[in-house]
């Protein structure tokens, strides 16, 4: 278990880890994050979406952050799970317990909805799945602080990146990132 959790997940403190896709970690902290946001209470078309644009983005080998709960959330980090990838979940509540089964790093805030200011700030990316007013909010905080935001079926307002499918979102971020 060296350089592992219990999990058997690669511990960013410790020796120098390498990501579902190959890439080194040498600070031992990864080189990008990417965001998922999206709504708890989601549609059906866009849990699919987030689940399997979440199966593609743990094969990039960057941990994926999210706010921890169900609908958008809980797919995406599902599919990240079943790639291989690493997912942090940020939940508004003080107990880390809530997050979903498939996070591996819950962070427990008790700040409600203003743990999206973090999971914004977090983020190099960010990718809006569907969604409601939270996400709205987590897309003007990404904005705010220059962050990329690709929108799938999600808002469309000025700064945002549309993409009208799971594999033009996940191309886009690949760009932002200057992945290959």
């Amino acid at each position: 278990m060296d350089g592992q959790n219990r999990r058997g997940v690669a511990q960013f403190g410790s020796a120098p880890a390498s990501g579902a896709g190959g890439r080194r970690f040498e600070s031992g902290r990864p080189d990008h994050i990417i965001g998922v946001i999206g709504a708890s209470q989601a549609s059906p078309r866009d849990l699919e979406n987030a689940l399997s644009l979440g199966r593609l983005l743990g094969t990039l080998g960057y941990p994926v952050i999210c706010g921890g709960l169900g609908g958008v959330m809980e797919a995406a980090a599902k599919g990240v799970k079943e790639s291989g990838g690493i997912t942090i979940g940020v939940v508004p509540t003080y107990n880390r317990n809530d997050a979903n089964p498939y996070i591996d790093i819950p962070i427990a805030t008790g700040l409600g909805h203003a743990r999206n200011v973090i999971i914004a700030a977090t983020a190099d990316v960010l990718v809006a799945v569907g969604g409601e007013y939270g996400t709205l909010s987590e897309i003007a905080f990404a904005l705010k602080m220059g962050k990329p935001v690709i929108s799938l079926m999600s808002w469309d307002i000025p700064g945002v990146i549309k993409a009208s499918s799971v594999e033009e979102a996940f191309s886009r971020i690949k760009e932002v990132l200057g992945c290959s």
